[in-house]
């Protein structure tokens, strides 16, 4: 389920003349009985609202003063978003002939045509003060105060995001709460402006358009609405320079290709963009590539397995983003960590909608193909990020769930034909080249096509990720031994700190043995993928020297890239 909230407006949206009709009632309960939450937002005063409409138990919470206000019915605790103008502002109006004045807990209101007047106190009284217009109405708040303001603190109080809200409005002062929501509604007797800038217009005014959107979001989620350009993620450009994008709902993506094509780099760049766009995500980081994601809490450790309850903390706040470190996690060990997470963040997004992504890297390590059952459930599978170098590998129900294949790197070809080896289904026809940094081809599964793309890159600079490679355990198939002449020893090495630690302990004849044959330089590059110090030690590998001057010379490029353990 996309939407989670209906956020309405009260006069002209839910009420005709100041009042609400039963069958508009009937239609909230409905809705409610889905599991969906209702917040109404109103420019009136709390005491004058009440006067006029006996039904605010179907709403969780009422913003209340043009966003100024909280109320709780089911409590009724009020809560003010902010801080009243100084009493001398409505004396001052007062003063001045300017009739009549309203004093709410926050806001100050009069009506039309006395806007001049009470710009010219604001200016007079040196206030930092702006005025609402609402069909009539003139309203005085703080500044940055509005309705959309005032729901955000709603959703907040609910656990829920902007992402997941449809907004329903009428007037001036309902531009702020269309604005913030991800569907965006105006009745048929919205002002013009409003209905320009509405992602839809109902066919009904007043509360009959109320109680259209109830029955397209209780009949199919108003599924018919499309995401408005400006929420799309951009991916690059395509042919022609045209922008290539993603529907942040629903999409699920594979992002694939050769060691060391630049994965990570373009997952960032889509990382970035979601956030940008107000989604949230939640990474699932096997070897400690993510931790540099700015705007995100990381848990988990080399020490310690993050804790289910710990990234489900971390993503209860809408703006928070996590990436799940499980470098602390062994290797035989991450699917059944992975599937516990998965399952309880499946939960998560049935009740609240989000994590909007989730990011899977190495998928073929956290869901390989013999742990498909674990998956066989009937919950929504949109919303996937999946990155592997192996998607032959990789659980057939993620596979399933793809919208666009990502191929980037030497093999684009091979790797289309290994994800449509996953599923025993048809690859499509690409030429068999190299595809250079930066681009990648894009496989349209459900379209059938397939076109080329630059893509964006992250702004945030790609650099070395120190943690995975001197202190987490890196793929087995990446293991670097110490066997010496005749493989007399068998001394594995998952990481750089382990390696140091072995290379001072081996006799001098084994060290010299893999020195002449070129195997760190070879062993840095391949599986550590940091050409520069594989370059370095390559150096150290020709020029050649004593069994301990190379160890030193080896050890100190080692330490001057890669952070020791903590």
């Amino acid at each position: 389920m996309r939407y989670h909230v209906l956020a309405v407006d009260y006069d002209g949206t839910l009420a005709t003349h100041g009042r609400v009709p039963s069958a508009v009632m009937d239609s909230l309960q409905r809705l409610r009985a889905t599991g969906r939450h209702l917040v109404m937002v109103t420019g009136r005063e709390l005491g004058d609202l009440f006067s006029v409409f006996d039904g605010a138990d179907v709403f969780e919470l009422i913003v209340a003063e043009n966003g100024a206000l909280l109320y709780r019915p089911a409590t009724r605790e009020v809560t003010a978003l902010a801080d009243a103008p100084p009493p001398e502002f409505a004396a001052a109006l007062a003063r001045t002939g300017v009739a009549p004045v309203s004093v709410g807990r926050v806001v100050v209101a009069t009506r039309e045509p006395h806007e001049g007047a009470v710009l010219e106190t604001i200016r007079a009284l040196g206030l930092e003060l702006q005025v609402f217009f609402n069909k009539g109405a003139v309203m005085v708040l703080p500044s940055g105060v509005n309705k959309g303001t005032g729901l955000r603190q709603a959703l907040r109080q609910l656990g829920l995001s902007p992402r997941n809200a449809v907004a329903v409005g009428d007037a001036e002062n309902d531009h702020a709460l269309l604005s913030l929501c991800e569907c965006g509604v105006a009745v048929a007797n919205a002002l013009p402006a409003l209905k320009e800038r509405a992602d839809l217009v109902a066919r009904g005014g007043h509360g009959a358009g109320v109680v259209e959107v109830v029955e397209a979001l209780v009949a199919g989620d108003l599924a018919s609405v499309p995401t408005r350009t400006d929420r799309r993620i951009p991916l690059g450009a395509g042919e022609g320079g045209r922008e290539v994008t993603l529907d942040p709902w629903g999409t699920s993506v594979l992002l694939a290709g050769t060691s060391g094509a630049g994965k990570s780099t373009v997952a960032k760049g889509l990382l970035e963009r979601i956030a940008e766009r107000g989604y949230q995500f939640c990474v699932v980081d096997p070897e400690g590539d993510y931790a540099d994601v700015p705007d995100t809490v990381c848990v988990g450790d080399t020490r310690h397995w993050p804790a289910n309850d710990e990234v489900l903390q971390v993503l209860g706040r809408s703006d928070q983003n996590a990436v799940v470190n499980l470098l602390g996690v062994k290797l035989e060990d991450r699917p059944k960590v992975f599937e516990s997470l998965f399952a309880q963040l499946q939960e998560m997004r049935s009740r609240l909608g989000r994590p909007h992504w989730l990011l899977l890297d190495e998928t073929h390590h956290v869901l390989p193909r013999d742990r498909d059952a674990a998956l066989v459930a009937p919950q929504e599978l949109g919303g996937l990020l999946l990155v592997t170098v192996h998607p032959d590998k990789v659980a057939p129900v993620l596979l399933g769930a793809v919208d666009a294949v990502l191929a980037i790197g030497t093999a684009p070809r091979e790797t289309m034909a290994q994800f449509a080896s996953g599923l025993r289904i048809q690859p499509p026809e690409v030429a068999a080249e190299a595809l250079p940094a930066g681009e990648t081809l894009v496989w349209w599964r459900r379209m059938g096509a397939v076109e080329r793309v630059r893509t964006i890159p992250p702004r945030g600079e790609h650099r070395r990720h120190v943690r995975k490679y001197a202190t987490g355990e890196i793929p087995a198939e990446d293991h670097f031994f110490f066997r010496g002449p005749g493989e007399r020893l068998n001394l594995r090495v998952q990481n750089l700190t382990t390696f140091l630690q072995i290379a001072e302990g081996v006799d001098d004849e084994t060290w010299v043995h893999h020195l002449r044959r070129g195997d760190y330089s070879r062993w840095f590059r391949a599986a550590i993928k940091d050409d520069e110090l594989a370059a370095e030690a390559e150096a150290v590998e020709r020029v050649g020297g004593s069994p301990r001057d190379t160890r030193d010379r080896i050890r100190e490029a080692v330490e001057k890239r890669y952070t020791a353990p903590a």
